[in-house]
């Protein structure tokens, strides 16, 4: 899981670094009348890779917001069990999540939806956006099978 999980960081860390060239290279031509062209269409198609891509790397990592104030304080197998329900009900909406986001998908591709300004078919990207999630749904379900080992220990 870790090494995919890796290269797809790796992806949404050079997508961030497109957006910041390309925003800062707008703004800057845009002082001498020459501004680019689908910034707007361009910077939304690659945010959309960056977040979905970003995601099951920082699961890995364990980089999620967790209240840990009152759970750190409780024996190790409550903590064990509480990590388990939570990451059941993650494992469940991000479950949800990709198979709508494959629906969207589909129904984009379908409809052959294009972006506004520069008429970029957009269902590629809601593909990505989709395989991120599925990604990531994999390894919440890992996460969740390592909690249930931790509880049966």
């Amino acid at each position: 899981m870790r090494p995919i999980s890796v290269v797809l960081q790796g992806v949404g860390a050079g997508v961030l670094a497109m957006m910041m060239l390309l925003t800062a290279s707008d703004v800057t031509l845009r002082q001498f009348k020459f501004p680019i062209m689908g910034t707007i269409d361009i910077t939304a198609f690659l945010m959309a890779i960056l977040v979905s891509f970003g995601l099951a790397y920082c699961a890995i990592r364990k980089g999620h917001v967790q209240v840990e104030l009152i759970v750190e304080r409780l024996p190790k197998r409550v903590q064990a069990i509480i990590d388990t329900v939570t990451t059941l009900f993650s494992l469940g909406l991000c479950t949800l999540i990709t198979w709508q986001s494959f629906v969207n998908m589909v129904s984009l591709y379908n409809s052959g939806a294009t972006s506004w300004t520069l008429n970029i078919t957009v269902f590629p990207f809601a593909g990505l956006v989709a395989f991120g999630f599925a990604w990531f749904t994999l390894v919440l379900l890992a996460d969740f099978l390592n909690a249930i080992a931790r509880v049966v220990k």
